[in-house]
């Protein structure tokens, strides 16, 4: 009895995992629209430290409508202040920042996890201690520069930010940081050189955009579009 219960217990535990994931796909109107009631319902509950990976999670899906309903009316580059930064925190945006394509990402998606990495190396090397990225996330960051929305984009002015902020560790006592420093420093020149293009500091194949998908709406609504409101 006790073995049948728990098989019980799996299978729906499986069988929920594989709801979710069909909602979270939002192929059809009502699978976007069960994702913008379960965004809401997560908001409702609040942002804690046990439930910040279900936000994540979230903002993973490439669907409009859907962050819209998750961020609100919040300035989604404090959406996640509340979660203390940790290095799993870290290297999941870092993660989220080299699978996605240069422009083919809802600017509101980037603005939250930007948000976090504005919070981390504010002071450098305290954020380099939280964690040390690479040189491959550092351009996963730089490619998702557009220069031609200039830099009062709110989105390119917070990338540039992190950058300036990361150029500083240019060390010659420390190898490591001396190469994030010195990439850091060269991707942001790149950006304001007009005589320059993005792929003569960061490797080609990681800038090159990808055609966005057509997205499902929800019933009797659009999914919206553009860069956020500047966050002061």
């Amino acid at each position: 009895m006790n073995h049948n219960g728990n098989w019980m217990e799996r299978r729906l535990s499986e069988l929920e995992a594989k709801v979710l994931r069909e909602i979270f796909a939002c192929r059809n109107e009502q699978a976007v629209e069960a994702a913008i009631t379960f965004a809401r319902y997560l908001v409702s509950l609040g942002l804690t430290p046990e439930n910040f990976p279900v936000f994540l999670r979230i903002l993973e899906i490439e669907n409009h409508a859907v962050i819209d309903a998750l961020v609100g009316n919040q300035d989604p580059f404090q959406m996640l202040s509340a979660v203390q930064p940790r290095d799993i925190l870290v290297k999941h945006i870092f993660d989220m920042l080299g699978r996605w394509h240069a422009g083919g990402i809802y600017a509101k998606n980037l603005s939250v996890i930007l948000g976090v990495l504005r919070s981390v190396y504010s002071a450098p090397r305290d954020g380099y201690r939280i964690y040390a990225l690479s040189l491959a996330e550092l351009n996963a960051l730089g490619k998702h520069l557009d220069k031609r929305l200039g830099q009062d984009d709110p989105v390119n002015r917070t990338i540039l930010d992190c950058l300036d902020r990361l150029s500083r560790l240019a060390s010659d006592e420390d190898p490591d940081l001396d190469r994030i420093g010195v990439q850091a420093a060269a991707i942001r020149n790149a950006f304001f050189d007009d005589a320059r293009k993005m792929e003569d500091v960061i490797p080609k194949v990681l800038i090159e955009t990808k055609r966005t998908f057509e997205q499902v709406a929800p019933r009797q609504e659009k999914p919206t579009s553009g860069r956020p409101p500047s966050s002061k």
